[in-house]
């Protein structure tokens, strides 16, 4: 099994929430870190661990990810990271796997699938310093989940006129994630 580092610059998770029952609010987190044992003639066998940073959320309003990084929220000062350690992998494609394991949110860890995609790998330049230090292997996943926010003590909210509320309950969550190959 090779094993592969997540290049920050090319990995991002984003967001997606109900907002006001009538619209989305996107947002995303960019300081991705992880690391992936992976062989893509031997998928079962992979295993990936993530780390986010979670003060590091963005959606384009500086208010609203005040009130997100808040203890009504992610409470950042108080859990800093999100993690996923996926250590079960169910082939279910070619290229498609279901990754499962442990997801902790605001300190409360439950179990969590998502749907990947392994996009291949190519060799690529590695720019340092203006210098082509290259050749770097980089392989690409797409992998998506959806998650109940109460599951994770993330459960503030605001009632509207006629019952409804500010914020809907399902996150969707989409990691984009370009790994670098450390050792084959």
């Amino acid at each position: 099994m090779s094993e592969w580092t997540f290049e920050p610059g090319h990995t991002a998770a984003e967001f997606c929430a109900r907002h006001m029952m009538v619209t989305y609010v996107r947002g995303h987190f960019k300081n991705v870190h992880g690391k992936l044992t992976f062989d893509p003639t031997r998928p079962q066998d992979s295993r990936v661990e993530v780390r986010i940073d979670a003060a590091s959320i963005w959606t384009g309003e500086p208010q609203r990810d005040a009130h997100l990084r808040s203890a009504d929220f992610l409470a950042v000062e108080q859990y800093p990271e999100i993690t996923f350690t996926g250590d079960r992998v169910e082939v279910v494609g070619d290229t498609d796997f279901i990754v499962t394991g442990p997801l902790t949110i605001r300190g409360v860890t439950r179990d969590a699938s998502l749907k990947v995609r392994y996009l291949g790998q190519w060799e690529t330049p590695w720019w340092e310093d203006g210098v082509d230090k290259g050749p770097k292997t980089r392989a690409g996943f797409l992998a998506e989940t959806t998650i109940n926010r109460h599951d994770f003590g993330v459960s503030w909210n605001s009632v509207l006129d006629r019952g409804g509320v500010v914020v809907g309950n399902e996150v969707a969550i989409t990691i984009d994630a370009e790994a670098i190959l450390e050792r084959a």
